[in-house]
């Protein structure tokens, strides 16, 4: 059975969407990638679209939308994208911190590196999940 792997950020609308899809891109064969947030936004961060739909030819748009924590199903894997809030307690068999810096507002180089960044980091969390690390 594979794993449910839950990226989670306070507005579910940048870094934890763009590893969502990420996640489903690379990963699908070995978990089901799911974002939340401790708050709703009306729409996901325009940019992060924009820069994934460049890199990878995914439409976040068409694909997902913002989320609550409440809304993911029992999770096995929970990542924290970095928020630097205190993040609310998730039931899960493994929890890590990314540690990513927020890139909204600023210019796309920033949200290109951001988008590699968790592209690197999502094939690893592959990688380890393969290799029951995790």
């Amino acid at each position: 059975m594979k794993k449910k792997v839950a990226f989670i950020c306070v507005h579910n609308s940048c870094r934890s969407q763009m590893a969502e899809a990420l996640g489903k891109l690379y990963g699908s064969d070995v978990f089901e990638s799911y974002s939340a947030g401790t708050e709703l936004v009306p729409n996901i961060n325009q940019d992060a679209v924009r820069i994934i739909k460049d890199l990878h030819n995914i439409d976040m748009n068409l694909s997902q939308k913002s989320k609550l924590l409440t809304d993911l199903p029992e999770i096995d894997i929970a990542i924290k994208m970095g928020c630097n809030v205190q993040c609310p307690f998730l039931p899960a068999n493994h929890v890590e911190d990314w540690g990513l810096e927020d890139p909204t507002g600023k210019d796309d180089d920033e949200f290109i590196k951001t988008a590699k960044t968790i592209e690197e980091k999502v094939k690893d969390l592959v990688k380890r999940i393969k290799s029951n690390e995790i």
